[in-house]
Order: structure tokens, then C-alpha cells, then sequence
């Protein structure tokens, strides 16, 4: 999240694509260029009530500065500034003024909704972070705090407009913040707040967020990006200021009316493009795009004939987002055409009010309509509450923010039921993932599909224009292995539900046997305990349920013979021995793992197994999550571990894990490189990894085209000492990617920690 310190972000100058704002002016004649900006907008409304808000504000945040030295009240001023380009209503633009007051300075809700009543009150608490709850990481707070303004956000839009402007500033104006501020500032808002702008409609607003956040993210391929788009952008222009009123004219020629604007594609979206098909800025067919802005929907299929007469068009390079709109309501013609030239462009053909949604998306409500805000029904509200509601039971955090960046992210494949019926699903979406989406019965049932009239496996991935028919069998049930490929929150959630009902099922009973075999062990008897002595025990133990202390027996988390000594406290032979004592606050032994000899230690425990888990053998000091495994103790994941989602639908198996504070252990960890093929550059990569003091196992390239793909095995011995690595890597010439690779690497399986001997990785159970 935001950092929490008063003055919480700088301001003052920005990256390069920074708008150009007066935030130098005093904030009294920047505020006087707010209501003038107002009255142009808003005529109608009543602004006696802001400058009322603005002197609060001023008041709360006078001792207060940003990090570029400036007044803070510069910040909510320039908030206020951007909701007004949006032509948000006067309510939305005060609680902008007055977003940190409740946050940053001794005012409380209730102050705010005394001054300037409730609903300016519901707004500012809905952009107010958490500060006050004990949370256990960072990750836990943003998940919460997440959760707390998308909650807000489903009872008024006006809550994630104000935040994603108050982001949007920010990251203007990171520049003032130390190093790692700003790359976790930028992450957050490359994960979350961009995806959230996109999947409400906000093109304009995504694209800048993106691009910022690319800058502090991956400064070296951004440079490197920019270099490349600004080489060409005088050639680039020229070709547009030369198709633009080409193609006026030949609107004109069939009665066609509408305006045409060029673009030159943003540095992120191009940068992704050459990331996942590795090619050159030359091979991008829509590096350079002209937009056709119309009168009507006919006008845009007859703009599309005349563009295709005109020139030739690439094959498969045509979408129709008209026929059937994008997830966000997007509405356009995309097509790919080729000039005489030889330059390939693109096309984008749609209507005012879609060119409108396009830019603004839900905020093109409070721009064009009045009476405020867009109706609830409106599809990307709907959209955000069904997401609520699958992941209203969940607990874990960072499970919450891993979902929820799934369901951020933009869903682009379109598939049709044997009925004709149209399901939008995410990218790489499963026939898992479409059963589900029908229901979830259908999808509980699932044992096979048929795609286009051919049987495909569960895990295909559906594509555009699939015509999908799932295959349903009574009485079966779901896997435990669909959650390794599913994509979307439905289908997890609801495979999860399912597992976890029979898991529960099957731990209760292997609870229940468990005490009862350790009472005849000891001679004892269960028969005069009574339901309010399970509870009584439960409660000792943290649970509300004697079903709930019977399962953790089950599940292995608690001994059933220290369970049955707090059943049965007066039986003269459970008096208290020393390997039975307990501590006093709950039954769990505190007593550090091992330490010295472990690098993991696990919380509250002395005598469990502890091993890395090979899919992704986590480093000493990065985030890591504990999982209990049967029989093989307890496995660790890195946190970033693309199994730790599918391991952790059993939320009762979690167990907190930590690293030995002085205690190292070197592992191998593979990493790749994409650069050019040059003289020397294998050389000069061996010496940066030998530099940091790591030791080379392995390393080996493949080059073709005048491009090499490199991979190594590199032993370091934290994740402070890998990350030195890599930057350094990246700053070597000719080296265009360098990264991480998580897949097993075979000398990790002979760690010191390692419960079992070198083999094939198994499944947890």
C-alpha cells in the first residue's frame, strides 16, 4: 500500500509522461483554477461548499509536507484536479479535497460527516487504508484494505475514481521516494489499480498508470523501449499526418462522416508485445494506429469497407468489439492494413459514445449523463460484485490479492455453448473453467469436453470462436489436480468449497479414531465427556467447534494425546510430564526450531520436519509460506510459487514459517537471459555472477537471428545477493532480459534440509 507516514508520497516533477499540471502554483490560485475549471464544466452545480472543504483541508494538513518539500495540501489539490477532468460531481470532488484527512491527521468520519455530511463521509472512508487492525504482514494489510475500498467501491463508483486519481498523482511524483518504495508502489499499481482502470472502461487512465509504473519496474527495458519508439517517432509522424487526411478524404468520397485521429503505440502495451513474441519494434503491426471516430454504428462497417478497398488487409488481423463487446463494454473495429509503403498500420472504427467509453469508461457517466452516478446494474459493477461474492469466504490474503489480480487482468477469449450462447472468459481459460461458468454443477460433474466437434482434454485452453460442449457424467466428482490449471475465481472457489467439504469430512473421522485410540492406549474412557467438554477444549485451542478440534487432530495440527490430557485433566496418571508440557497460551511449544541448524524455522513449533519445496526452493529472505504435508512434515513455498494457490485452498494446513536469522544455506537457482549475439557477452555475464561472489554450476546458450537465449544455474546464498545479479546482468549491454526462472533444479534436492533423497518431485497430499 501507500506508505503511511503524513506526508505519504512527494510531488513536484515527474517521470516523462507526467501531464504538465500547475502544481507549482500556490494552493490558493491553484484552487481558484479548480472552480474556475468547474464552472465550465458543471455550470449547474453549487460550488459554495468547496472552497469550505479546501480551507478544512488546508487547515488539517498545514504542518504537513511532501517529500519534495512542498505543502501537502498540493496532493488532494491535484486529486481534485484530475476527478475534474472526469467532470465528477461537486460531492465526488470535495471528499477529493478532504481523501487524507481521516488517514493523515487527528480528524475522524464522523468530523468529516459533520462538516460536510454522510456521504462525503462514506467516500473518504471508503479511499481511508486500514491502520488501526494488527495485521500480520504487508501482505495481509493490502489485502484488506483492498478488499475494504472494492466493498466501498460496489456502493459508490465515486470511492475507486477518487482512489485511482489519488494513485495517478502518486506515480507522477514518485520520484522524490527511496528506491524500494517506488518499485513496490509501482507493483501495486501494475497488478491492481492499472487492471481495476481497465476493467472499468478507463484506457486513458490505465495507460498512463502503466506506463509510470513500468518506468521504476524495469527502468533499463523502458529506456530501452522509448529509445526505440522515439528513433522512429519523426518518420513515424510523418506517415500519420500523411494517411490522416488521405483517409478524411476518402470518407468524404462515400458520405461517411467523422474526424480520424493517429496514435503511436504506449511504451508498456509495446514492450509486452515484445516480450511475448519476441520480436523487433519492426515487426509490430500496430505500432502505428489511426482511429475513425463516426456518427453510427453503420457508418463504422462502411468506414471499414472503404479502409479495406484502400488498402490491403492482413489476414486474421480483424476483430469485431462492436458485435461483441470486451468484458469493460469496450465497443470498436480493430483491423491490421499494409500501406504501399510497406508500413503496416492499424485501424480502430467506432462511435462518439464509444470513443467516450473507450477513453473514460464508467467515469463517461458523470461526464455525459446527469444525475450522477452510473446505475448499479451498470455490467462493470455487476462484474465486481460477483468477484466479491466468490471470494467472500476467503481468509487468506494473500489467496484474496492472487484471485483478485486473475480476475483483474483482461479477459479477451470469447466461446459459444452448443445453444449459441456467448461466455467471455479469461486468456488461457480451460474447459474447466467454461463448465463452471455455466454452472456449477456442470462443472462438478465435468469429465470431458468437445471443442468444435473434437474431444479435447480438461486442460485445453479455450480460443476465440470455440464452440464448446461439456461432457457430464452423474456422480463425478471434482480433482484436487483442476486447481493447478483453472483460471477463473468461480471455478476455483467453488472446486475449493468442494475439497474442502470432503477433506473436513474425512479429518473429522480420522480425528475421532485418532482420540479414541489414544484413550484405549491409556486405558481411558470418552463416554462420560459431554459436548460442552469438546468446547470447552476447542476454545482453549482457538475454536469456536468441537468439530473443529477433531479435525485438526485429523489434519495432523494437534496431538490427540495432548487433546486428550485437556479432555480428561483429573485421570491421576495425565498429570503433566516434561516432554507433555505445554505453554500456557494456547498448547503450542515456542521453543525455536533447531536454530542454527535449520535455515526455516516454524512458529510455535520445535519438533516438526521442515524442508523447501523443489518446485520453487525459496531463498533466504524472500516472502514463504508453510503448508503441512502428511507424513513429510511441512513443506515451504515461496510466496510467488505458481503451486502455492493450488496448495492452499486448506486453509486449516497453513502454518507460519520463518527464516533462522543467522543462519544461510547456498541453493542453485536457474536463471535466463535474452540478449544480442555479440563478441564477448557470455564473458562479461560469467564476470558479473562471479563478481557478486556466487558460484557458476551451469550455464548454456542457444543463438539464432542475431539473438541468444542464455541459461544458467547460479549457487547464491539470499535473495538480497540474486537480486545484485540481476541488476547488474541487466546493465551489461546487448542484455535485453534477465530473470528468474522457477523450475526445479536438480542440486536443490540434495539441500541439508531436504527430508528425502534426489528424485522425481510428488504431489502434496
Amino acid at each position: 500500500m501507500l506508505p503511511a507516514s503524513p506526508a505519504r508520497e512527494p510531488a513536484a516533477s515527474s517521470p516523462p509522461l507526467a501531464a504538465g499540471s500547475a502544481s507549482n502554483a500556490a494552493p490558493a490560485a491553484r484552487f481558484e483554477q479548480l472552480l474556475e475549471r468547474l464552472r465550465q464544466v458543471r455550470p449547474q452545480d453549487d460550488l459554495r461548499h468547496l472552497r469550505r472543504a479546501f480551507e478544512y483541508s488546508e487547515r488539517l494538513h498545514a504542518r504537513q509536507k511532501r517529500q519534495s518539500g512542498e505543502a501537502y495540501i498540493a496532493h488532494p489539490l491535484e486529486v481534485a484536479h484530475l476527478l475534474c477532468d472526469m467532470r465528477l460531481d461537486v460531492t465526488g470532488i470535495t471528499a477529493a479535497l478532504l481523501h487524507d484527512a481521516v488517514e493523515d491527521t487527528s480528524a475522524t468520519r464522523s468530523d468529516i460527516e459533520r462538516e460536510f455530511g454522510p456521504v462525503v463521509g462514506h467516500l473518504v472512508e471508503g479511499v481511508t487504508k486500514i491502520e488501526q487492525l494488527d495485521f500480520s504482514s504487508r501482505g495481509a494489510a493490502q489485502a484488506e484494505n483492498m478488499r475494504k475500498m472494492l466493498l466501498a467501491m460496489v456502493d459508490d463508483i465515486r470511492v475507486i475514481l477518487i482512489k485511482l486519481a489519488d494513485r495517478l498523482h502518486n506515480m507522477r511524483t514518485l520520484e522524490h521516494l527511496p528506491e524500494e518504495k517506488q518499485r513496490r508502489i509501482s507493483l501495486e499499481t501494475m497488478e491492481i489499480y492499472a487492471p481495476l482502470a481497465h476493467r472499468l472502461g478507463m484506457g486513458k487512465m490505465r495507460g498512463e498508470l502503466e506506463d509510470l509504473a513500468f518506468a521504476y519496474l524495469e527502468p533499463a527495458a523502458y529506456q530501452q523501449v522509448r529509445q526505440a519508439v522515439e528513433s522512429k517517432r519523426a518518420g513515424s509522424q510523418q506517415f500519420l499526418d500523411e494517411v490522416q487526411p488521405r483517409l478524411a478524404a476518402l470518407l468524404a468520397e462515400y458520405s461517411i462522416p467523422g474526424r480520424i485521429e493517429g496514435r503511436i503505440k504506449r511504451f508498456y502495451s509495446l514492450w509486452q508485445k515484445l516480450q511475448r513474441n519476441h520480436v523487433t519494434v519492426d515487426q509490430i503491426y500496430d505500432l502505428l494506429a489511426v482511429r475513425v471516430i463516426t456518427g453510427s454504428v453503420k457508418d463504422c462497417y462502411a468506414a471499414l469497407g472503404v479502409i479495406h478497398n484502400a488498402w490491403h488487409p492482413v489476414p486474421g488481423r480483424f476483430k469485431d468489439f462492436i458485435a461483441v463487446p470486451r468484458p469493460n463494454l469496450y465497443q470498436s473495429l480493430h483491423t491490421t492494413v499494409v500501406h504501399e509503403s510497406g508500413q503496416p498500420f492499424e485501424a480502430q472504427i467506432r462511435t462518439e459514445d464509444m470513443h467516450r467509453m473507450a477513453e473514460e469508461g464508467i467515469a463517461a457517466h458523470w461526464k455525459y449523463k446527469e444525475g450522477g452516478a452510473p446505475s448499479p446494474d451498470d455490467e462493470r459493477i455487476a462484474w465486481l460484485r460477483r468477484v466479491l461474492e466468490w471470494q467472500q469466504e476467503m481468509r487468506d490474503p494473500a489467496e484474496f490479492l492472487s484471485t483478485l489480480k486473475v480476475d483483474l487482468y483482461p479477459e479477451a477469449v470469447y466461446a459459444f455453448t452448443p445453444k449459441g450462447q456467448v461466455l467471455t472468459l479469461p486468456r488461457d481459460a480451460t474447459s474447466i473453467d467454461f463448465a463452471y461458468a455455466i454452472h456449477t454443477d456442470v462443472g462438478h460433474h465435468c469429465v470431458g469436453a468437445k471443442v468444435n466437434g473434437r474431444i479435447v482434454p480438461l486442460r485445453y485452453r479455450i480460443q476465440n470462436g470455440d464452440m464448446v460442449e461439456i461432457v457430464t457424467q452423474p456422480g463425478h466428482n471434482p480433482s484436487r489436480d483442476w486447481l493447478s490449471f483453472v483460471k477463473t475465481s468461480r471455478a476455483r472457489q467453488k472446486i475449493k468449497h468442494w475439497l474442502n467439504a470432503r477433506e473436513r469430512a474425512g479429518a473429522l473421522e480420522i480425528g475421532q479414531r485418532a482420540l479414541e485410540r489414544e484413550a484405549r492406549r491409556h486405558e481411558l474412557s470418552l463416554k462420560p465427556l459431554t459436548a460442552a467438554d469438546y468446547i470447552r477444549v476447542a476454545q482453549d485451542y482457538g475454536y469456536n467447534k468441537a468439530e473443529d478440534l477433531l479435525a485438526q487432530i485429523g489434519f495432523g495440527q494437534l496431538s490427540a494425546r495432548q487433546v486428550l490430557g485437556r479432555l480428561l485433566p483429573d485421570q491421576a496418571h495425565w498429570k503433566e510430564r516434561g516432554d507433555d508440557r505445554e505453554e500456557a497460551g494456547g498448547g503450542r511449544p515456542s521453543t525455536p526450531a533447531r536454530p542454527g541448524a535449520n535455515p526455516i524455522l516454524v512458529r510455535g513449533f520445535d519438533d516438526l520436519m521442515v524442508y523447501r519445496a523443489r518446485c520453487c526452493s525459496p531463498l533466504h529472505g524472500e516472502p514463504i509460506v508453510g503448508y503441512i504435508t502428511r507424513g513429510k512434515g511441512v513443506a515451504v513455498h515461496s510466496e510467488q510459487c505458481s503451486n502455492v494457490q493450488n496448495l492452499l485452498y486448506q486453509a486449516d494446513r497453513r502454518i507460519d514459517v520463518q527464516w533462522a536469522p543467522r543462519v544461510r544455506d547456498a541453493q542453485p537457482v536457474r536463471l535466463r537471459l535474452r540478449t544480442d549475439d555479440r563478441a564477448g557477452l557470455l564473458t562479461a555475464i560469467t564476470a558479473v555472477i562471479s563478481d557478486t561472489g556466487a558460484n557458476i554450476q551451469n550455464i548454456g546458450a542457444r543463438t539464432g537471428e542475431g539473438k541468444a537465449a542464455i541459461e544458467a544455474i547460479v549457487t547464491v546464498a539470499d535473495l538480497g545477493q540474486l537480486e545484485r545479479i540481476l541488476a547488474n546482468l541487466k546493465k551489461i549491454p546487448g542484455v535485453n532480459e534477465a530473470v528468474r526462472i522457477r523450475k526445479p533444479v536438480a542440486a536443490a534436492a540434495s539441500a541439508p534440509d531436504s527430508p528425502r533423497a534426489p528424485g522425481k518431485a510428488r504431489p502434496h497430499r
